[in-house]
């Protein structure tokens, strides 16, 4: 025989108690089960759905799993948490912050080569002729393929000149600048779309101002994310238990 259930697994809950309890409506509750973010509830011979505090906890689960990794990553999440054993789910959820470790790590990192290029702009005061890179140094000096360059140029990112007739690229201070933020920015995790509306700003505004303003924010919002992964935690650990003693 299994173990018995706990006092707490055999309440039986109404839908209204479990949207009270939860903080969602009574046609979300209905919505998220539906959705596979809570187990099925049970139904007694009327058709009334009868639920448990786990079905709580797992919805308290989703409201700040939702938060930290986005709302499909969380239903996805979820769902894996209540078939794998206890040691396959803690991995999981440990990933996840480590996921959100790196991306802090990456931001700050941007942060630094951002204050890094300013100081060097500040120091190096007039733009010489002889710092002008072809398009194989400054692939080498960033670490990307010159490939990479040549699509940022397409995507309006990064605009080198051009000399010879053979149209040889040729990249200016104002044109390693402008690649050596984008390559922080990309570094952080922006998207094309994310870093082109980003030197959009830096050519309207106050530069690497800017950027730095666009990495802090993205500093910030990680730290929303990872406080709401902790958030969760508590009722994480319910949901992983819960499906450890199956």
């Amino acid at each position: 025989m299994g173990e018995p259930a706990s006092g707490a697994q055999r309440v039986l809950l109404r839908t209204v108690d479990v949207a009270r309890q939860s903080g969602y409506s009574v046609q979300q509750v209905r919505d998220l089960e539906r959705l596979g973010v809570i187990p099925a509830a049970a139904r007694s011979s009327n058709g009334y759905r009868s639920y448990t505090p786990l079905h709580v906890h797992a919805l308290r689960a989703y409201r700040a799993l939702a938060g930290a990794m986005g709302p499909v990553a969380a239903r996805q999440m979820l769902a894996r948490l209540r078939t794998e054993t206890t040691a396959e789910a803690a991995s999981a959820i440990n990933a996840v912050h480590v996921r959100l470790a790196r991306e802090r790590e990456e931001a700050l990192r941007a942060q630094r080569a951002l204050r890094a290029i300013q100081a060097e702009a500040e120091a190096t005061g007039c733009e010489q002729e002889s710092d002008a890179m072809t398009i194989t140094e400054l692939a080498e000096a960033l670490r990307v393929r010159p490939s990479t360059l040549r699509f940022w140029e397409q995507e309006g990112l990064v605009t080198p000149e051009r000399v010879t007739s053979l149209r040889a690229r040729r990249y200016g201070l104002p044109a390693i600048r402008a690649a050596r933020i984008v390559t922080a920015l990309r570094g952080a995790g922006y998207s094309i779309p994310a870093v082109r509306e980003a030197m959009d700003s830096l050519r309207q505004l106050d530069g690497q101002g800017e950027a730095q303003r666009i990495l802090r924010q993205r500093v910030e919002q990680i730290a929303t994310r990872t406080v709401a992964l902790l958030r969760a935690g508590a009722d994480l650990a319910v949901v992983v238990e819960a499906a450890g003693r199956r």
